[in-house]
């Protein structure tokens, strides 16, 4: 159960290195906000900072919905957090970023990524 796992958080202050800049990158997780009314977008969005640069990751919420209907369980906040962490280092480290101010994940992403954070999270439990 992934929300159990989350005992010491992996992806909320980290660092990554940018493939492009080959720069190693600070990212510090900064807010929460639940996005409805501020986009139309019906997500949730994460604020990091990156190197002291604002950087949004927006989780779509019909992801809840899936993982809920699939699981029985819930995408907590502090889960949530992980998910974009977990994506902006990956983004970062790929190249993918380019620079973005704002990720905007799918249903499908959001699932991937939350079961990276939990295959990391359990390897690190089990070192």
């Amino acid at each position: 159960m992934p929300s159990a796992i989350i005992k010491q958080a992996m992806f909320d202050n980290f660092t990554a290195l940018d493939r492009w800049t080959k720069k190693s990158v600070h990212c510090v997780y900064q807010a929460l906000i639940v996005a409805i009314a501020t986009r139309h977008a019906d997500a949730v969005d994460i604020k990091f900072l990156v190197d002291g640069r604002r950087v949004w990751v927006a989780l779509p919420h019909p992801a809840w919905v899936e993982y809920k209907k699939r699981t029985g369980t819930s995408i907590t906040d502090s889960l949530a957090v992980e998910i974009a962490g977990h994506y902006l280092k990956t983004a970062l480290e790929s190249g993918e970023g380019m620079g973005r101010d704002m990720y905007s994940l799918t249903i499908a992403e959001t699932l991937a990524h939350l079961d990276g954070v939990v295959a990391e999270m359990q390897a690190a439990a089990s070192a």
